[in-house]
């Protein structure tokens, strides 16, 4: 058993397979609808949350884990573990690095290291598999730290959202805010900026969207062996699309296929295609 565990929330994505054999514990975020409240990815699976959300006149909310929640999962790992590395959604989106970062207080004899990946959905999920990998090798805590925080710097999230009203409502569209009233009949790419959703671009077609998103991602890759994910939500046949595009353009050491959780699709809507690119290299 490594001698450092990983903790991250559930906005990250991870693979079930890759966060089992990691022994990466995962704290779920919060959905709200009304005075219903479910635990992304335990309470409510995405085919039942899509129904909702068609159906449902509130719009969800979301929430982070509270300290709390932190302080029970801190508290059960001090028993095997001789410190935790906590990689979270960036602090711009949620609170979940405030929440942990309380929590961590409580363990005075313990060292925790709580990491504001200022990225999200498979760009946290990245940063949180290379320090998973560097505490199974056996690596100290400042290097599985190190880890996480050098993937956090590198890994680029791209997506193309089919509507802007899922972003107006969540309240998280930093930049993209002034996009808000622009017409409905072109497609928004965005990425994660600085912690932060920021728009890219504005394209007729999804179609055309999503290309460039790709074409973007070749740039900022060059050439260099990648560990990629798509990401997508309710939109199954257009992210194995788009899988077999990255797989057939980029050197993957590494690529995903995987469904965004209720609690990122609360804020993007249904449609939404996402791609998280990290040039290769780290363990």
């Amino acid at each position: 058993m490594p001698k450092i565990a990983v903790v991250t929330d559930s906005s990250a994505l991870l693979p079930n397979d890759l966060a089992n054999q990691y022994a990466i514990r995962i704290a779920p975020l919060t959905v709200t609808w009304g005075s219903d409240t479910y635990l992304d990815g335990v309470e409510i699976t995405p085919p039942e949350f899509y129904r909702r959300l068609r159906e449902h006149p509130v719009h969800p909310s979301t929430t982070q884990p509270n300290p709390e929640d932190f302080i029970r999962l801190f508290d059960e790992l001090a028993k095997d573990y001789a410190g935790i590395v906590v990689p979270l959604i960036s602090s711009e989106l949620n609170g979940s690095v405030r929440s942990a970062s309380i929590a961590a207080e409580q363990f005075a004899n313990m060292p925790i290291r709580v990491v504001d990946t200022r990225t999200a959905a498979m760009g946290l999920g990245f940063s949180v598999l290379a320090a998973a990998r560097a505490a199974t090798s056996g690596k100290s805590i400042d290097e599985v730290e190190q880890n996480a925080r050098n993937v956090a710097s590198m890994v680029k999230v791209f997506f193309v959202a089919d509507t802007l009203k899922y972003l107006h409502r969540s309240g998280k569209i930093g930049g993209a805010a002034r996009l808000v009233g622009t017409t409905f009949a072109l497609k928004h790419m965005f990425h994660l900026h600085e912690g932060r959703i920021e728009a890219l671009e504005r394209v007729r077609t999804k179609h055309k969207a999503v290309e460039r998103m790709v074409e973007l991602a070749q740039q900022y890759v060059n050439g260099t062996p990648v560990r990629a994910s798509i990401m997508h939500a309710n939109a199954l046949r257009e992210g194995e699309a788009l899988k077999k595009k990255v797989g057939e353009l980029f050197r993957c050491s590494e690529l995903h296929l995987t469904e965004l959780s209720p609690v990122i699709a609360a804020n993007t809507g249904p449609g939404t295609l996402g791609l998280a690119i990290c040039p290769d290299g780290f363990s």
